[in-house]
């Protein structure tokens, strides 16, 4: 057994039931992401888990005698990893359903739903996410007939991997054609901002893409709060188990805000929550009303609005400026018009609110840069940090436009790596020199705030750094990366997801380093991320997580 490993298993042993006024953690590195002091090897936090001294150890040791010691041996310790874009609710439902992330076909997408279709009760709906189309040999969308020989009689509704696509058999296609507020549209329609994929005889294939999804969401059972309960407890857990400390959870809704309020209000969250409330929902209208919140209790905020504007490349819903490269005539989707995009980013202004708005294609993205510059006008120098999420398709004449505005780029290192291998066949060669661009957007000087999107993702950030630094998946491939003159420096990868996620949040005074003042939200990890090599970042186990001074999450057991 490693020094790392027994020191590790007595972490929570080592904190008193009547806690000391400071305790002071010796570790082999403490990464501050702080310019000033950016490596110690101890600090020390208060009874009420703020940090009060960062320095050496021998120093600290003299000046706190009296302080509860941990001393974590040759492990290093990093600020606490936040996600700053991701979905929480989402993850927890996520993970009640059929998982389908990583099938190579319709058949392999079957074989899974037959596993789970034995553990659900007769007449339920089956739920799954993650498949996608581009993983399978013909790189097609599917059609309810591929689900209808396997389950004729029960309903079956499949979220695509990025939620912007869902996909239906026979049955459910039924329910959706038995309520009377969507037969219409089914029959012969297209919803704004949404596509119902048709055959060529005009009839709907069971594929909904963006807005018409709600189409099937109208006529989903409804879950028990129990179970949302249950799911939103899981998903907690599995974000500290990853050593995130925080995220931004990007469009809550006022159902979803009020449960996690009572999560708050039952001292349940061990993590830190900066909701960004639903732009066109009814939480809007409650921030308007109440103005930007936090908890009294600190694991909880909504100080902004995410906004969505067009929708995802892996379903040919991001709004390009030309055709997709493969599908001639397709241009994507728009979801929110100019006029009404530029109306809700001036309501928030208005309301003393934070605007991130999600952005795919270069068009996508134009469209919010135009609508932030007029609706921001001469205050467009404050510091307002508006956001733009994903900026992942981006004319390269537009990059510099985001210093201009004075806009962080909220950017999820493995899209790239899950994109790569279909999204040059969307866009071509030339427009791809824009895509996932961050060493472009760190070079015109705009900050960066790195996530996952997760459950689009995995919420591990350790991957988010792989990718980040490396461009490859997570087995070396491709060789040298993909488009590897785009890759960030170990420290800007661990910047993004720590100082950089809490500036763009504007809690830089409280998350995001390890210096006095500030929360001691921290992770111990291994391994030391600034010095292994990158393609060994996705596999440094995580020892422990801690927020506000206390441990989240402890490791089982880590041999070296």
């Amino acid at each position: 057994m490693s020094r790392t490993l027994l020191l590790s298993c007595c972490l929570f042993a080592l904190l008193p039931l009547q806690a000391a006024e400071h305790t002071l953690l010796r570790a082999a590195r403490i990464h501050t992401s702080e310019p000033a002091m950016p490596v110690a090897d101890a600090m020390v936090w208060d009874s009420a888990g703020r940090v009060v001294a960062v320095g050496p150890a021998d120093e600290l040791s003299a000046r706190y005698p009296e302080a509860t010691a941990i001393d974590v041996g040759d492990a290093t310790v990093v600020p606490g990893l936040i996600d700053a874009h991701a979905h929480i609710v989402g993850l927890g439902l996520a993970l009640t359903q059929a998982d389908l992330s990583g099938a190579r076909s319709k058949a392999e997408i079957v074989e899974r739903l037959r596993e789970y279709d034995r553990t659900l009760p007769e007449g339920a709906w089956m739920l799954g996410r993650g498949w996608d189309q581009n993983l399978w040999p013909e790189r097609e969308f599917p059609t309810a007939a591929d689900l209808d020989a396997a389950f004729p009689e029960r309903p079956v509704w499949l979220r695509r991997v990025d939620g912007h696509a869902g996909w239906v058999n026979s049955v459910a296609l039924r329910a959706v054609a038995a309520d009377p507020a969507s037969a219409a549209l089914l029959a012969s329609g297209q919803p704004d901002g949404g596509l119902i994929v048709r055959d060529d005889d005009g009839r709907p294939t069971g594929v909904f893409i963006d807005e018409a999804e709600r189409l099937v969401e109208a006529v989903l059972p409804p879950m028990r709060d129990s179970d949302r309960d249950d799911a939103l407890r899981r998903a907690l857990e599995a974000a500290v188990r990853v050593g995130l400390t925080g995220m931004h959870d990007m469009g809550t809704s006022l159902r979803d805000f009020e449960q996690l309020r009572r999560f708050a209000d039952d001292d349940r969250l061990p993590l830190r929550i900066s909701a960004y409330a639903d732009g066109e929902g009814a939480a809007l209208d409650w921030l308007c009303t109440h103005g930007a919140w936090r908890h009294d209790g600190g694991r909880l905020q909504m100080r902004g609005v995410k906004l969505m504007v067009d929708g995802a490349l892996g379903s040919r819903g991001a709004a390009l400026e030309e055709d997709y490269s493969d599908a001639p005539g397709s241009r994507g989707l728009v979801l929110l018009e100019p006029e009404r995009l530029e109306a809700l980013a001036a309501r928030s202004r208005d309301c003393g609110l934070q605007v991130a708005t999600h952005a795919i294609g270069d068009r996508g993205n134009r469209l919010v840069l135009d609508a932030y510059a007029q609706v921001l006008g001469d205050d467009v120098q404050a510091d307002h940090r508006w956001r733009i999420e994903h900026a992942q398709i981006m004319a390269l004449g537009d990059i510099p436009r985001f210093t201009d505005l004075r806009l962080v780029a909220s950017m999820q290192p493995t899209h790239a790596t899950s994109d790569m291998p279909w999204a040059e066949d969307r866009v071509g060669p030339l427009r791809i020199a824009g895509a996932y661009a961050w060493r472009r957007f760190v070079e015109a000087g705009v900050p960066l705030a790195l996530g996952s999107d997760f459950p689009v993702e995995s919420p591990d950030p350790r991957l988010g750094l792989h990718a980040a630094v490396t461009r490859q998946d997570v087995h070396g491939a491709p060789e040298g990366g993909w488009l590897p003159d785009q890759v960030l420096s170990p420290s800007e990868a661990l910047q993004g997801f720590t100082a950089g996620a809490a500036w763009a949040n504007h809690d830089e005074t409280r998350v995001g380093r390890l210096v006095p003042g500030l929360h001691a939200d921290f992770v111990v990890l291994a391994r030391d991320p600034m010095a292994v090599e990158g393609r060994d970042l996705a596999d440094i186990p995580i020892l422990s997580t801690w927020v506000d001074g206390r441990p989240v999450y402890e490791a089982a057991a880590h041999v070296d």
